[in-house]
């Protein structure tokens, strides 16, 4: 069974652009979490953890291995040792933080942040908004920071022997798949599933309306940049990502490294790519316990 951990492939809208599994695919195993989230509803590791739970529950009920497949991260480590038990902090704060971004933008809720929770602001950017207005609202409306919530005991995951491999290839192989994907997104149709989200004229703080080729695509599509400007910034974003996400991964022991295999080497293609991780998973179940 293969449990999605990919923050946005939870969404249904945007298939193509996220690199969903197509339906083919899915009629192949069983999956999970994948198209499962309208955009209008936010996604989040709290979120994410409550509905993996049960889905592990009923791989194992059904005599099937549990595959998680995804680069978040935080969902992952979130599954494996609890999340900070952080109360909801209601509309009215979520509200009075988001409109403090949008009015006086990210620099200045930084300042009130600072004011207000130094220890957790001191560890945000300045520019980094939707990290900022959330550890605001937190703060408005709990009346704690998020280093005091995130202090707090959690309830890690039990009854589960993980295993981890990690894929990492040569940064310069990357950036050309990253390239040579998105130009196949483009040829795929994710233009017109742009389109049709953006019809519906969602809040732009929402998480989807912040994936990879969202914001650089679009500008094309209302006529202020050209389609291969557009393609170009948005290959650009998702290297950076892809190099910010391997530096998250090399720094985080979010499984011990006897449990964790991480594949530096070039792979050829996805048959290749298979071969080898099917090879890794006869190896960690063999030797689980």
């Amino acid at each position: 069974m293969i449990i999605n951990a990919d923050a946005m492939q939870c969404y249904a809208e945007l298939r193509i652009l996220t690199a969903r599994p197509s339906a083919a695919d899915e009629a192949q195993a069983p999956h999970r979490l994948y198209g499962v989230l309208p955009a209008t509803t936010p996604g989040n590791a709290a979120w994410w953890r409550q509905a993996a739970l049960p889905t592990l529950q009923e791989a194992r009920q059904a005599g099937k291995m549990p595959i998680l497949c995804g680069g978040t991260g935080m969902y992952l480590h979130a599954l494996l040792h609890g999340i900070a038990p952080i109360p909801d902090p209601g509309a009215a704060a979520r509200l009075e933080a988001r409109s403090l971004l949008a009015e006086a933008g990210p620099a200045a809720l930084h300042a009130k942040l600072l004011a207000a929770d130094p220890v957790t602001a001191a560890k945000l950017r300045p520019s980094d908004s939707q990290r900022l207005a959330r550890a605001y609202e937190v703060w408005l409306g709990t009346g704690q920071g998020l280093a005091h919530w995130q202090a707090q005991p959690t309830e890690t995951l039990t009854g589960w022997t993980p295993r981890m491999i990690l894929l990492d290839p040569p940064r310069a192989e990357l950036r050309a798949a990253v390239e040579i994907r998105f130009d196949a997104m483009l040829a795929a149709g994710a233009l017109d599933e742009l389109r049709g989200l953006l019809a519906q004229n969602l809040d732009p703080a929402l998480p989807l309306m912040r994936a990879h080729g969202v914001p650089e695509l679009t500008p094309y599509l209302k006529g202020e940049a050209s389609l291969a400007q557009a393609a170009t910034r948005a290959a650009l974003a998702t290297h950076q990502y892809t190099k910010r996400q391997a530096t998250w991964f090399r720094h985080q022991k979010i499984v011990h490294s006897a449990a964790m295999h991480t594949i530096h080497s070039r792979i050829d293609s996805f048959a290749q790519l298979s071969e080898r991780l099917i090879g890794i998973l006869d190896n960690f179940v063999n030797n689980a316990g």
